[in-house]
């Protein structure tokens, strides 16, 4: 199998998780990527121990790359950058705002010295601004961008549960960094791209901004749909937490006369629209509650399926873990091979392979 991005070489000056997200990514569809690490090495590597006594977050987003140690503050380690941005066709680095410039390999020196380059810088609040120097972590993204305060129950904030900022702006990076090859491909010329944890989260808070802006500011609701009802999660008769979603009147019409026998519900104009089910939320759950008080999580489920009405189990981690849609790769670590979700993109008709997880200043094995 031929990858798309090989032959592409890509040099990152990365840590913990957005940027590793990306160039993740670009080793997966087949780039060298060079990953310039501390001596000590890159802190996500001391996150944890989960995976055979390793980082996960390190083992997850490292797969398939070389480590190499330098230190930057030499002549030796900047000569030694210097050279390797002189084979690279994309540069990824996540310093702290101007940290690359005091280094002496300003946006303008490599944009001069290397026309060709793509580079992608992110930041927690891009290159300009009143908070462009202040730290930016994940959560702190989540609390600082409003977040935190649609997420979780009525009573407080809450944090989405993984490193939802992070990913995000790994993701947008690793499109933005697609595009600017495209690009290339047709004029040669490199690009210089910016993209900013807050920005990112920020874009996909469009729709509860709008709505705030528009005089219905979001309120938290927990596993609720804060637009729809019923969208929320009911317990069974077995105690079994199976979350509901109906999308249109028609689905509300199936779920009022096969599931729960009560087609008077169809027409009372309490329910009979979204809207207004939206405003008497509480009785609507409380009328599909009561459909699912005489039965048991299988007979409920079954009967949901029968009324085509779109439903989920109410899962934790070993319900994930023991899926039958969970798709795994088994990567090789310094520590023995761990097995975890696949990325999502399916070639049909291709087997991928998945480089292994590099230790410190080890280069990766050829394949």
């Amino acid at each position: 199998m031929v990858r798309p991005l090989e032959g592409i070489k890509v040099v990152a000056i990365e840590q913990a998780v957005a940027a590793p997200f990306a160039t993740v990514r670009l080793a997966d569809a087949g780039a060298e990527v060079i990953k310039i690490e501390r001596a000590e090495g890159d802190f996500a590597r001391g996150y944890d121990t989960a995976a055979q006594g390793q980082s996960s977050y390190f083992v997850w987003l490292n797969r398939g790359k070389t480590s190499v140690t330098l230190d930057l503050a030499s002549p030796e380690g900047k000569g030694e950058l210097a050279r390797l941005l002189g084979e690279a066709d994309v540069f990824v680095q996540n310093l702290k705002r101007g940290a690359l410039a005091r280094l002496g390999f300003s946006l303008e020196r490599l944009k001069e010295d290397f026309p060709g380059l793509v580079t992608c810088s992110i930041t927690g609040y891009g290159e300009e601004g009143p908070l462009a120097d202040r730290k930016a972590y994940d959560l702190l993204i989540q609390a600082e961008s409003g977040l935190c305060s649609i997420t979780g129950g009525p009573g407080e904030p809450a944090r989405v549960g993984i490193s939802v900022v992070d990913i995000a702006t790994g993701a947008t990076s690793y499109a933005a960094i697609l595009e600017a090859l495209l690009r290339r491909e047709k004029t040669g010329k490199g690009a210089a791209i910016s993209v900013s944890m807050f920005d990112v989260i920020a874009d996909w808070l469009t729709v509860p901004l709008l709505n705030h802006e528009g005089g219905r500011s979001p309120r938290r609701v927990g596993m609720a749909h804060p637009s729809i009802a019923p969208y929320g999660v009911f317990t069974a008769q077995d105690g079994n937490q199976i979350l509901i979603a109906i999308q249109s009147d028609r689905e509300w019409a199936n779920l009022s006369e096969i599931f729960l026998g009560r087609s008077d519900l169809i027409s009372d104009p309490r329910f009979a629209t979204n809207t207004a089910r939206v405003s008497n939320r509480a009785a609507t759950d409380a009328a599909v509650a009561a459909g699912f008080a005489t039965r048991s999580g299988p007979e409920a489920i079954a009967a949901l399926q029968r009324a085509d009405v779109a439903l989920a189990n109410v899962n934790d981690m070993a319900g994930l873990s023991a899926h039958p849609h969970l798709r795994r790769i088994t990567v090789e670590t310094p520590n023995g091979p761990v097995s975890y979700p696949a990325p999502a993109p399916v070639w049909r008709g291709e087997t991928r392979c998945y480089g292994p997880v590099p230790s410190l200043n080890s280069p990766r094995p050829l394949d």
